[in-house]
């Protein structure tokens, strides 16, 4: 199992980006179940020891190596020339719709907002904190949703760490728009 950990290790560092699981499965030569096993072992075992400086992110069907929440401060000079500017109230306000009812799309964040967010979602996607997929079946339609680099900000491993997360996914289907 170490050598699976040690290889996993290997392939996220070098690849540097949110890696589908499916790929990692290949790579690896690994089945799914057994993949699972060693991910799960391998996430407390880099989580629970404070000599690493690293820990295992995934969101959907995506990994990603990352720094630990614990190190922000050392990393903190750097984020902030990502993050020159501050978001406006109006790019928090989608932001926040994207991370707990995402992914949607677009007609949807503006039906919540009551306004045209094109304009805000482009520079959220510039500055890496959500992401756009084709959804819903259609080549047209565009789901946005946060972006691990978001994630990784707030120094959270899931999206589902967000406070009152369930509270507020649960909000669009009550009113299923």
């Amino acid at each position: 199992m170490a050598e699976f950990q040690a290889k996993l290790e290997a392939i996220l560092f070098q690849y540097g980006e949110p890696m589908p699981v499916k790929k990692l499965t290949g790579l690896l030569g690994v089945r799914e179940d057994a993949f699972e096993e060693i991910l799960s072992e391998w996430g407390a075992a880099l989580a629970a020891d404070p000599a690493r400086g690293l820990a295992l992110m995934r969101k959907e069907d995506k990994l990603q190596l990352v720094t630990k929440a614990d190190f922000q401060s050392l990393t903190q000079k750097m984020i902030q020339e990502e993050f020159r500017e501050e978001l406006t109230p109006t790019s928090v306000e989608t932001l926040a719709i994207a991370a707990y009812l995402g992914p949607l799309p677009k007609s949807t964040i503006d039906y919540i907002r009551g306004v045209n967010s094109s304009f805000t979602l482009r520079n959220l996607l510039v500055r890496g904190l959500v992401e756009r997929k084709i959804g819903g079946g259609k080549s047209n339609v565009f789901h946005y949703s946060v972006s691990f680099d978001f994630l990784r900000h707030m120094g959270l491993s899931r999206v589902e760490e967000l406070p009152e997360y369930e509270k507020y996914a649960n909000l669009l289907k009550e009113f299923e728009l």
